[in-house]
């Protein structure tokens, strides 16, 4: 007969049903049968669904369609005219406008509402608008000079320098895409308005002038 020793180190060990028993989550998670387990980690991959979208949430908004012509406000004025009920305001405004390709306009735009008065101005600019003759080098080929109300200016070639010129002249210049080029204000005037209208003026007789590209022998 078996001895009592024997008998009890060959009974199998019963576990209670109210204890519970600690399985490690990574032991489990790696011998899960779930064929969307990541055998790397031990980490599964549960599909969630498609993702609901925020009504809140604004929808994109569409890129803006870059404009033909950059401008650039010159002056802003508030005008005043007085009548019988009173004193009536309106805004003044002038604008430069330019592809910066040698083309370049000024305009003018006057109403009630600052917003309307700038939209005359642009449309007033792409009227008058004027094809320059430049060199290879973006530059003029000589100097030129204008006279609008007051204001006077001097425009030169300078090659390799940039651009020198100060005020209004400075707008047009850019605008136009101009390059190695100087630019003197010959007289006081302070207005800006005329001075970037006196720019177009000597601008504008380049127009005329043809210019002739290197024969090579």
């Amino acid at each position: 007969m078996p001895n009592e020793e024997e008998k009890i180190s060959t009974t199998e060990p019963t576990t209670p049903a109210d204890v519970n028993v600690d399985v490690p989550i990574a032991a489990s998670v790696a011998t899960s049968p779930d064929p969307q387990a990541d055998g790397k980690r031990g980490f599964v991959r549960r599909d969630h669904g498609e993702r609901k979208k925020n009504p809140r949430k604004a929808p994109r908004r569409e890129a803006r369609v870059k404009p033909e012509f950059d401008n650039k406000m010159v002056s802003i004025r508030r005008v005043t005219r007085v009548v019988a009920g009173g004193r009536r305001f309106s805004f003044s405004v002038t604008l430069v406008a330019g592809n910066r390709k040698g083309t370049v306009g000024v305009g003018q735009g006057k109403a009630s509402d600052t917003p309307i008065a700038i939209d005359k101005a642009m449309r007033d600019a792409k009227k008058n608008m004027i094809q320059i003759h430049t060199t290879k080098d973006m530059s003029i080929p000589h100097e030129v000079a204008a006279k609008y109300g007051s204001s006077r200016v001097l425009i030169m070639p300078a090659p390799g320098r940039g651009m020198l010129a100060g005020s209004s002249i400075r707008t047009v210049l850019e605008l136009a895409g101009l390059t190695g080029i100087n630019a003197k204000l010959l007289s006081g005037s302070k207005n800006r308005a005329n001075n970037a209208k006196a720019a177009v003026e000597a601008l504008r007789k380049l127009a005329r002038t043809q210019v002739r590209t290197a024969v090579k022998k």
